[in-house]
C-alpha cells in the first residue's frame, strides 16, 4: 500500500471514531442509545438495513465460489433474494411491538423472564461466531494488500483483527445506535463503491492487456471476458458446478432464510423497531436489502472478470478467498492514488457497519433481559448505559478472539447461521396464535438444541458403533463429468499458477511436516487441466460422494469402494454416476434430521448433495413447528388477559408522535376486542389480518423487483459474449 492508500484509511478511521464522539453527546437513556430515540427517517433505516445485512465474509465467499464454480457461485449470498419481499410485511411487526429489544418481545409474549435471559444467551453465541465470519474476510482481504504475511513479526491476522475492533469499540461503543446509524450511511456509500469499483478498472485492464489494437473500453473488456473465460462459467444455474443450485435447492435455502432471518436479534432495530413510523421501516428494510442484492451482482462480475485476468495469479490458487485482496493490489496498485486504501476502507466499512449494530443489540439485550431483569432493577439510566457498553465491548473482544483462533469463513458462518433454529418456531406462531404458553415454548427450544446441537455430538460419543453401522453410512451419488473443449487463455494460466503454488509447497518439504504439506495441498484442489491455448482440453469436474448422515464426512475416505449405475454421452459431455457400496466410517456429528428418513425406510444412497440439503428442510424448520404446535395443546395457556393485551397492541398501528401513540395504547388495552375488527378468521384463535392496499402493493412489487435483480445479472454477464 502506498502513502496516499494509508492516509485515506487513517482518514476513514478518524470519520468514524468522531461520530461515535459526537453521538455520545446525544444519548441519555435507553431508548437514545439501544434505538436512537425512535426517530429515524427511509434514509437512515434504509442505509442501517444495507449496512447492517451486508457483511464483510459475503463479498468474500462470493469472490471465493465465483472463482470456482462461476456465476452461479452468486447464490451463495443471493440465497436471500426471495426473502425480500417479505420484509415489506415483518417489518410493521418490529415497529408496532415498542420493544427495545427481541428478548422484551419473548417475556411480554409469553411472560416469562426466563425466556428472555436465554434468548440474550442465544444471541451472544450467535454473534461471536457471526463476527469472527466478517473479521476473519476483513483479515483474508486485507494481507494481500499489505503485501506480508507477518506485522512487526506476528501473524497479520493477530494484529489487524484486534486493531479492527478497537475501531469500532470507539465509536459503536460511545455513540449507541445514534453513531451505527450515521455511520452506517457513510459505510453504506463505501460498500456500494466496493461492489462496483472493480468492475470498469478490471474490463479496461482486459482490454488494455489483452485486446492488442481494439479501443480500450468497456465493451472491449465484456468481449475479452468471454474470450478468456469458459462458457459454462455465466451459466446462472448450472456451471462448473453443475447441479449445486438447482431450484428446489434454492427454494429450499430461501424458506431456511426466512424461517431464521426474523428471530435475528438486530431485527429489532435496524428490521423497523427504530423507525419513525411503519411506512418508513418498510421502506428502509426493504429498499436497504434490495440495495445490498444489487451490491451481490456486482461482486459476482468483480469474481469473474478477475478469473479472466488474474487466473494466473499463485496466492489465489492457494488460498481463493482471497481473490478480492488480490484484484484490489492488481487492478487498483499501479494507479498509485488511493484507490486501495479506498477499497479496503469499503470492506471494513462492510464490516464495521454490520459489527457497531450488532454490538449495540447485544448491550440491549443484556441490560434488559439480565441486568435489569436478574440484578438490579431499580438501577438509573447511567448505569444501564454503562453496563450496556461493556457488555458490547465483551461481546466483540469474544469475536475477535473466534477470528483469531478459527480462519475458516465458510466454517464459521456455518456455525452461526443454524442458531435460529431455536427460537424461529416460537417466534412466527407466537406472532399469529393465541395458544401457545410458555411451557410449550420451553419444550420447542429444548427439542431444537437437543436434536440439532447436543444430541448430533454426544451420541456418536457414547455410542462409538453408530460410526461404523452400515445403515448410516450411506453416500450421496458421487457423479465425475468429463467436458471436451478448447483451452482459454484462462485455463492456461490457471495451470501455471497451481503448479507454480505446488512447487512453493514443495520447497518447503524440509520446515514443513507431512500433515502440515498435505493440509497446504488440499487448499490447492486438484490439478487443472494441462492446457495449451488453442488445443482440446479434457476438463474433469467431480461432486457428491460425501456422508449423508456424518457431518464431518467420512475418516480414510480413500476406502470407499465405489459402483457405477449410470453412464450418459452428449456433444462432448460424458456423465459417470457412481454409488458407494462398501466402506467407510463416519467422522464428526450425526444428522439425526436426516437419519430420520432412514427410520421410515427411505434409501438416501443414491441421493444427490443438492436433493440431500433440501430434505433438511422438513427437519430444520417443520418439526419445531409441529412440536410447538403439539405441546401447545397439551399444556397451559397463557394469561388471557395479557394475551388480549398483546394482540390488541400489535393490532394497534404506530402514531410517529409518541404521545399520540401512548394516547391510541391506552384505548386499545382498556377496549382489546376493538383492534380485532380486521381478522381474518374472527372468533378464533387464530389473529391473521386482512391485508390492506399497501401490504399488496408493496409485496408485488418487490416480488417483481427480485426478478429485475435476476435479469440485470443475466443481462450482465451476456455482454460481450
Amino acid at each position: 500500500m502506498s502513502a496516499i492508500d494509508i492516509a485515506v484509511l487513517l482518514t476513514y478511521f478518524a470519520v468514524m471514531i468522531a461520530i461515535g464522539a459526537w453521538a455520545s453527546r446525544r444519548v441519555r437513556d435507553q431508548e437514545g442509545y439501544f434505538m436512537g430515540g425512535r426517530g429515524f427517517g427511509k434514509l437512515l433505516q434504509t442505509f442501517a438495513a444495507f449496512g447492517a445485512g451486508t457483511g464483510a465474509h459475503e463479498p468474500v465467499t462470493v469472490g471465493r465460489t465465483g472463482w470456482t464454480s462461476g456465476l452461479s457461485g452468486v447464490w451463495s449470498a443471493m440465497m436471500w433474494l426471495f426473502v425480500t419481499p417479505v420484509y415489506w410485511i415483518t417489518a410493521v411487526w418490529y415497529r408496532r411491538m415498542r420493544h427495545l429489544t427481541l428478548g422484551d418481545w419473548f417475556v411480554e409474549r409469553y411472560d416469562s423472564k426466563l425466556l428472555g435471559a436465554a434468548y440474550t444467551l442465544f444471541a451472544i453465541v450467535f454473534y461471536m461466531f457471526y463476527l469472527s465470519t466478517m473479521l476473519s474476510a476483513v483479515a483474508k482481504f486485507s494481507i494481500p494488500l499489505i503485501g506480508a504475511e507477518t506485522i512487526f513479526g506476528l501473524p497479520a491476522a493477530l494484529v489487524l483483527i484486534p486493531s479492527i475492533s478497537v475501531v469500532v469499540i470507539l465509536y459503536g461503543v460511545l455513540g449507541g445506535l445514534t453513531a451505527a446509524y450515521w455511520t452506517d450511511l457513510l459505510q453504506g456509500i463505501f460498500i456500494i463503491l466496493l461492489s462496483v469499483l472493480l468492475i470498469p478498472y478490471g474490463l479496461w485492464q482486459l482490454a488494455e492487456r489483452f485486446g492488442g489494437d481494439a479501443p480500450v473500453t468497456m465493451q472491449t473488456g465484456f468481449e475479452i471476458l468471454h474470450q478468456r473465460v469458459s462458457a459454462d462459467y455465466f451459466q446462472l444455474f448450472a456451471g462448473p458446478s453443475s447441479g449445486e443450485f438447482p431450484i428446489h435447492y434454492i427454494l429450499s435455502l430461501t424458506v431456511l432464510s426466512l424461517v431464521g432471518i426474523v428471530v435475528q436479534p438486530h431485527f429489532i432495530a435496524t428490521g423497523g423497531g427504530s423507525a419513525k413510523s411503519e411506512l418508513e421501516a418498510r421502506i428502509g428494510l426493504v429498499a436497504g436489502n434490495f440495495l445490498k442484492r444489487l451490491c451481490t451482482v456486482g461482486w459476482a462480475m468483480t469474481a469473474l472478470i478477475a478469473l479472466a485476468l488474474l487466473a494466473d495469479q499463485v496466492e489465489i490458487a492457494q488460498d481463493p478467498d482471497r481473490v478480492w485482496g488480490v484484484a484490489a493490489r492488481e487492478i487498483l496498485g499501479p494507479l498509485k492514488c488511493g484507490l486501495v486504501g479506498l477499497m479496503l476502507a469499503s470492506l471494513l466499512a462492510a464490516m464495521m457497519s454490520s459489527a457497531d449494530t450488532y454490538m449495540i443489540v447485544t448491550s440491549g439485550l443484556v441490560v434488559r433481559n439480565w441486568y435489569a431483569a436478574y440484578v438490579d432493577k431499580d438501577a438509573d439510566e447511567a448505569r444501564y448505559l454503562l453496563v450496556g457498553r461493556l457488555a458490547g465491548l465483551i461481546m466483540l473482544i469474544g469475536a475477535a478472539s473466534i477470528a483469531m483462533t478459527m480462519s475458516d469463513v465458510f466454517g464459521q458462518f456455518k456455525m452461526a447461521i443454524e442458531l435460529p433454529i431455536l427460537f424461529a418456531a416460537p417466534f412466527w406462531v407466537g406472532m399469529y396464535w393465541r395458544r401457545p404458553g410458555k411451557v410449550a415454548v420451553w419444550g420447542t427450544v429444548a427439542f431444537s438444541a437437543l436434536a440439532f446441537f447436543v444430541v448430533p455430538l454426544l451420541l456418536p460419543a457414547m455410542m462409538p458403533s453408530l460410526r461404523t453401522n452400515e445403515s448410516l453410512l450411506a453416500a450421496t451419488r458421487r457423479v465425475t463429468t468429463t467436458v471436451t473443449r478448447p483451452a482459454t487463455e484462462s485455463d492456461v494460466a490457471k495451470r501455471q499458477a497451481w503448479d507454480a503454488a505446488d512447487e512453493q509447497i514443495t520447497a518447503r518439504s524440509d520446515e514443513l511436516d507431512a500433515d502440515q504439506i498435505e493440509q497446504q495441498r488440499s487448499h490447492l484442489g486438484p490439478p487443472p487441466p494441462a492446457a495449451v491455448l488453442g488445443q482440446d482440453i479434457t476438463v474433469t469436474r467431480k461432486r457428491g460422494g460425501r456422508s449423508v448422515y456424518w457431518r464431518g464426512g467420512f475418516d480414510a475416505a480413500e476406502s470407499l469402494e465405489w459402483q457405477v449405475v449410470d453412464r450418459q454421452s452428449n456433444d462432448g459431455m460424458r456423465v459417470v454416476t457412481e454409488q458407494r457400496v462398501a466402506g467407510g466410517k463416519g467422522s464428526g456429528a450425526l444428522d439425526l434430521d436426516l437419519w430420520f428418513y432412514e427410520w421410515i425406510g427411505l434409501d438416501l444412497s443414491g441421493a444427490s448433495d443438492a436433493f440431500l440439503q433440501t430434505l433438511r428442510l422438513p427437519g430444520r424448520v417443520l418439526m419445531p413447528f409441529l412440536v410447538l404446535m403439539v405441546l401447545s395443546t397439551l399444556t397451559p395457556r397463557p394469561p388471557e388477559p395479557q394475551t388480549s393485551r398483546y394482540f390488541a397492541k400489535m393490532n394497534t398501528p404506530v402514531d410517529p408522535d409518541p404521545q399520540a401513540d401512548a394516547q391510541r395504547l391506552a384505548a386499545a388495552y382498556s377496549d382489546p376486542d376493538a383492534t380485532s375488527g380486521n381478522k381474518l378468521f374472527p372468533g378464533s384463535q387464530w389473529e391473521f389480518v386482512r391485508p390492506n392496499k399497501i401490504d399488496v402493493l408493496g409485496f408485488v412489487a418487490s416480488v417483481g423487483i427480485c426478478f429485475l435483480v435476476i435479469s440485470l445479472l443475466v443481462w450482465l454477464a451476456g455482454l460481450g459474449s
